[in-house]
């Protein structure tokens, strides 16, 4: 922590002042410049927190909704697609959302827009490549579920009826896990599972 001029008049002034007055602007100072330090201690390297924004290439895809992103200052965050449900890679057609994913985005700059950082620490994100909406995609190809239990509370109106429309074209289309009759979603397969 670096102690600016003010802070060390603070200082200063904490020992030296004849009255409470003076004395008490110090402790103010001096507290407002220990917070300021301990709150961006908090944010670590890599953490992520609601409403950034990261752009990088990305360097990992774990499954058809989680990858990884390397930025700039080689920084890596782990992120899962925001408003979707991918199926698990051992469930059907989880391999195949995987697959459609890296051939999205792997090796490629996107931009990661952080709507929330879930209980693994992971940023909860709408993913873009040039001006693409990677979450979408997902649903276009039959290969996700939109995920309407979470986006119900936080996704904005035009994006949730886009991704209900895409997930209904994709239901009629039989495309992706649409093909099986009755697919099981990957929420119950997790709670079958556990």
């Amino acid at each position: 922590m670096r102690i600016t001029q003010k802070q060390q008049r603070a200082i200063l002034s904490l020992f030296t002042a004849r009255t409470w007055p003076a004395r008490i602007s110090a402790i103010i100072v001096l507290a407002l410049a220990a917070f300021t330090w301990w709150s961006q201690s908090q944010v670590s390297p890599g953490q992520l927190t609601k409403g950034s924004q990261i752009e990088g290439r990305v360097v990992g895809v774990a499954d058809g909704d989680t990858i990884t992103i390397l930025d700039a200052d080689k920084k890596q965050y782990k992120l899962r697609l925001a408003y979707i449900d991918a199926p698990e890679k051992a469930m059907p057609f989880g391999q195949a959302a995987k697959s459609n994913l890296s051939d999205l985005v792997f090796e490629q700059q996107v931009t990661a827009h952080i709507d929330d950082v879930d209980r693994y620490g992971r940023g909860v994100a709408r993913i873009s490549k040039a001006e693409q909406d990677i979450n979408l995609a997902q649903i276009n190809a039959g290969l996700a579920w939109h995920y309407t239990t979470y986006a119900k509370k936080a996704q904005n109106r035009t994006s949730f009826q886009q991704y209900e429309a895409a997930q209904s074209k994709a239901q009629t289309q039989r495309s992706g896990l649409w093909q099986d009759s009755n697919p099981t979603p990957p929420w119950d397969w997790r709670k079958a599972n556990r």
